[in-house]
């Protein structure tokens, strides 16, 4: 197996930068479609064999050094008792707004509840054997919250940052229980074959740093150190954190998730040289000509400075519309220009 991907997420030298992206498996890729045009996304998500080779294209087509599972942040979300939809994008029927409708939810019992992500995971172990690392992944508990209390994607986030200060009680008990759902499906995901975990907190970056540290950081450290990781990192991913790296670095994942908006190089000072780090071209990028897609990730490469710890990737998710040669063109400019 490939393991520069899993070496540089325990700051082990490797032999060029090891890149991955994520939403890899998603819209732009052709051969996805395919798969997609025969099933809705949840139906997709939810069918194992389907799940797998969705995971796995990108792998051949790309040429990545990890495959991260095709799966949804809400997937564990929707046993807890709550409606989920995509029109296109997540709706649940009956948001969360009182402690009435947080004592409604439940805990999933996963093998029960989600059995197709873990059977998804273990198809995925042994076809992936002589190939790639395997990721697993779901939400931070505050990312989860904003789409529970909201009930959809939301501009202003009115509703969550409202439950936050005006009841205390009930935003702690939603977020303690998302917590504790959050790290038995982890859990389940490690013990299925999981080799890494990335927790997405795409929303983490709506709050002030003290509001970050007051109202997220606690759920999210609880959440980390109660994962089974003495062999699996943790990714810790928080969209648009680049203000407050040395408070979300307090959560204690072993690799950071960076946006676009912050030079990679003043992260990797301001983290130090235990913390390996993840990022961080933006996605438009991969608009752009051959020439500027290289200059841009020579850039990147050259503000990590060849310091061990880095994975390369995207500042946020691969947008749909872009041509798969100019991801795969950007995968062959990170091995080629960081060959050691």
């Amino acid at each position: 197996m490939n393991t520069r991907f899993l070496d540089a997420c325990w700051g082990k030298p490797v032999d060029r930068t090891p890149v991955w992206l994520m939403r890899q498996a998603g819209r732009y890729l052709p051969e996805y479609m395919a798969v997609r045009s025969k099933c809705t996304f949840l139906e997709l998500c939810k069918t194992p064999e389907l799940a797998a080779e969705v995971t796995i294209q990108p792998v051949d087509i790309l040429g990545v050094d990890a495959a991260i599972l095709f799966s949804d942040i809400l997937t564990p979300v929707e046993p807890m008792g709550m409606k989920l939809d995509f029109v296109p994008g997540p709706v649940f029927e009956n948001p969360i707004r009182s402690m009435a409708d947080v004592d409604k939810l439940r805990i999933p019992q996963m093998e029960q509840d989600v059995p197709y992500v873990l059977e998804t995971l273990k198809i995925l172990r042994r076809e992936l054997a002589s190939k790639v690392p395997l990721i697993g992944f779901g939400g931070a508990p505050f990312t989860l919250a904003c789409y529970m209390v909201e009930g959809k994607g939301s501009k202003d986030f009115a509703q969550i940052k409202r439950m936050m200060y005006t009841a205390p009680e009930v935003y702690g008990a939603l977020m303690d229980k998302i917590t504790t759902m959050s790290m038995e499906y982890l859990n389940a995901q490690i013990k299925a074959g999981a080799q890494c975990i990335q927790i997405f907190d795409t929303w983490g970056g709506i709050l002030s740093p003290a509001d970050y540290e007051r109202y997220i950081l606690p759920y999210t450290t609880t959440l980390i150190n109660g994962l089974n990781r003495v062999e699996t990192p943790v990714i810790h991913f928080v969209k648009g954190a680049a203000t407050m790296l040395p408070i979300v670095q307090k959560a204690g994942g072993d690799v950071m998730g960076l946006d676009w908006h912050v030079n990679l190089g003043t992260a990797r000072d301001i983290l130090g040289s235990a913390m390996g780090v993840q990022g961080n071209l933006d996605p438009t990028v991969l608009y752009a000509t051959r020439e500027i897609i290289e200059r841009e990730v020579k850039r990147v490469l050259d503000e990590n400075a060849d310091r061990p710890g880095h994975i390369f990737n995207l500042g946020h998710g691969i947008l749909p519309t872009v041509p798969p040669e100019n991801a795969k063109f950007m995968v062959e400019c990170v091995h080629r220009l960081s060959q050691k």
